[in-house]
């Protein structure tokens, strides 16, 4: 009897064991595994500023490299733009023959051409004393019965086409002296104007052949080398702007209390720093129907939705750079 009792209890001991650790197990599961995770993980980031020009052209050489830091007004790159160059060689010359245009309305007539106006005007003043004296002498013989009406009326003719050849000769002298009229030295003057516009218009152009940095900062990126062939407004490079620095976090909606007012301000850790850093809030926005979400239950009574959570480092001297984590711990 008592060896079966012992055999019974050999076997109970196994068994026993084996329930005590399914029992443990099912134990942690339950406070442990079946926890909320209480770490929400971000990244930081910096503003980054993409350099292009508007206007085609090649790539003739780069005075900064990948890393640099740069200074507001440096040069980056120059671009070659040898159809901007020909260009500007038709506007300046545009601009040289339209003020050339613009002089002469101005000036008026040449010197030549007053002095030869004058000459006719005098000619022609002569002439009209002749007539006037031969039509005295017709009529006076009219007068006396001794020509007829039609010789007379001839040399009235005559004398009153010379007085209308010395009013037309002297009205070319007056427009001589006076030189052009207020409207064509306008027109003149708009032309010139139109000119000027195009020169500037290529010279600006110009100016898009050296690409100038907007911010101080630092370069991140280069997309095109030496000698290559970009497109306007097609992308060069990236300048980080270093003092603004912030970092991004998705926060479900359930978590997201502590965090969804501006101006909150929490602190995260920095693993590759080994630091806490103090952030705050400035923007949250709802991701969107294709973030990720968690169903509360399995039912699913309601979707939990996660928004875009984004927070500036309250010392902006810290060396965090992009692409760091970013870590709360509630």
């Amino acid at each position: 009897m008592d060896t079966a009792n012992k055999k019974t209890g050999s076997k109970l001991i196994p068994i026993l064991v084996f329930a005590a650790v399914i029992i443990i197990v099912a134990l942690y599961g339950f406070f442990f595994l079946n926890q909320e995770d209480n770490i929400i993980q971000g990244e930081a980031d910096v503003t980054e500023v993409r350099i292009s020009s508007k206007v085609p052209g090649r790539i003739a050489e780069y005075k900064v490299e990948e890393g640099s830091y740069v200074k507001k007004g440096d040069t980056l790159a120059i671009l070659s733009i040898p159809d901007i160059d020909a260009k500007l060689a038709q506007a300046s010359a545009a601009e040289q023959g339209a003020a050339a245009q613009n002089q002469k309305a101005i000036k008026g007539a040449r010197v030549e051409q007053i002095q030869g106006a004058f000459e006719m005007w005098q000619k022609a003043k002569v002439g009209t004393e002749i007539m006037q004296k031969s039509f005295t002498r017709v009529q006076n013989l009219f007068d006396k019965g001794v020509v007829t009406a039609q010789k007379r009326d001839e040399a009235e003719a005559q004398y009153n086409a010379a007085v209308a050849t010395e009013k037309a000769a002297k009205s070319q002298y007056n427009m001589a002296m006076n030189g052009a009229e207020r409207e064509d030295k306008e027109a003149a003057m708009a032309l010139l104007d139109r000119a000027k516009g195009a020169v500037a218009e290529v010279s600006s152009y110009i100016s898009e052949s050296y690409l100038i940095s907007p911010i101080d900062g630092k370069v991140t990126e280069k997309f095109p080398n030496e000698g290559e062939l970009v497109g306007s407004g097609a992308p060069i490079m990236n300048v980080a702007k270093l003092d603004d620095k912030w970092g991004s976090f998705n926060i479900r909606e359930d978590r997201l209390k502590n965090y969804k007012d501006i101006g909150k301000t929490f602190k995260a850790y920095v693993p590759a720093l080994d630091q806490d850093v103090e952030m705050t809030v400035y923007y949250v926005k709802d991701l969107g129907s294709y973030a990720a979400w968690k169903a509360t239950k399995t039912t699913g009574q309601y979707d939990r939705k996660t928004f875009e959570v984004k927070a500036r480092f309250k010392d902006k001297s810290i060396d965090v750079l992009p692409g760091m984590s970013l870590i709360i711990k509630e």
